[in-house]
């Protein structure tokens, strides 16, 4: 029924193009920004779980890097005590070679030994990183080095797990120079030929010290490359995780965008044949209104 009152095919028309506009202002909006769920309004539940993924992300990343500085001390610690392990092994050389030489041999033997724990005391000193000697007493109480090394959500409740390296087991030397691992032989008088010749038993009992020092380090060495071997995998696995988030969160919340852009072609379209028909309506009308003014 044709009516002049009430144009019922423009506004069909009309809501079907606003429909299209809406539609295409929401298509527009995700090939914008790239997001399907882009606020709380497009979607609260997905963009409530991966708002609370992408915080668990950032928390991730911080503990990567954690790990990352973590593992610098421990590289320079492991690389340290493996170079100190063998030069206790010359020492260990120099001793048995002592054995039995003259006090003019052993005097120049003892030359040696000295150049040796100079530099034993070099490497434990210049094992720092960032502020961190895991290798030296600085004359506190000792501290065990703790890493980073997860953060882990169940529901609401966060919980953060670490990698121990114990002191106990690293600490090569002490910031008075008599402790630790090697302070026994880096002591003064350690193998002093100076007045006399070292005796046989003398360097026996040498000996049987360095043979204690060099089995600690190589427990201490086998300490820190265990905690390195862990940091390393960990670090695998966390950037592994934290891509897996990544994922799972596009897979929530990001916009198909070869689907999107076909859609806003379509969308494109139908809103020019929208604004099409709403003028043909339009016109129908204007075509009745002429029938009574003629």
């Amino acid at each position: 029924m044709a009516s002049i009152m009430t144009n019922a095919a423009a506004l069909t028309a009309l809501q079907s193009l606003n429909a299209t506009n809406k539609a295409l202002e929401t298509t527009q909006g995700r090939i914008s920004t790239g997001y399907r769920v882009a606020t709380a309004s497009d979607n609260a539940a997905y963009w409530s779980i991966a708002t609370s993924m992408r915080s668990d992300n950032q928390a991730l990343s911080a503990v990567q890097d954690a790990l990352g500085l973590g593992a610098g001390k421990v590289d320079t610690a492991y690389t340290a005590i493996t170079q100190i392990k063998d030069q206790v092994d010359a020492i260990k050389t120099k001793l048995v070679t002592a054995r039995g030489a003259s006090q003019d041999n052993q005097q120049k033997i003892a030359t040696e030994i000295k150049a040796i724990q100079d530099q034993i005391k070099s490497s434990v000193t210049n094992a720092s990183y960032a502020g961190s000697n895991l290798l030296r007493n600085d004359g506190t109480t000792a501290s065990d080095l703790q890493i980073v090394a997860s953060y882990n959500r169940t529901g609401t409740t966060v919980s953060i797990d670490t990698i121990t390296v114990k002191s106990a087991d690293t600490q090569v030397l002490d910031v008075a120079g008599t402790g630790g691992i090697v302070g026994g032989l880096l002591a003064t008088g350690f193998f002093d030929p100076s007045t006399t010749a070292v005796s046989d038993a003398n360097i026996d009992t040498a000996l049987a010290s360095v043979e204690t020092a060099l089995a600690k380090l190589a427990t201490g060495a086998a300490y820190l490359g265990a905690a390195k071997s862990r940091i390393d995998t960990q670090k695998s696995f966390l950037s592994n995780l934290s891509d897996s988030i990544d994922k799972g969160v596009g897979a929530l919340v990001d916009a198909d965008m070869n689907k999107e852009s076909t859609r806003l072609q379509a969308l494109q379209v139908q809103q020019q044949l929208g604004i099409q028909a709403l003028s043909i309506a339009n016109g129908n009308s204007q075509s009745i209104l002429a029938l009574f003014k003629s």
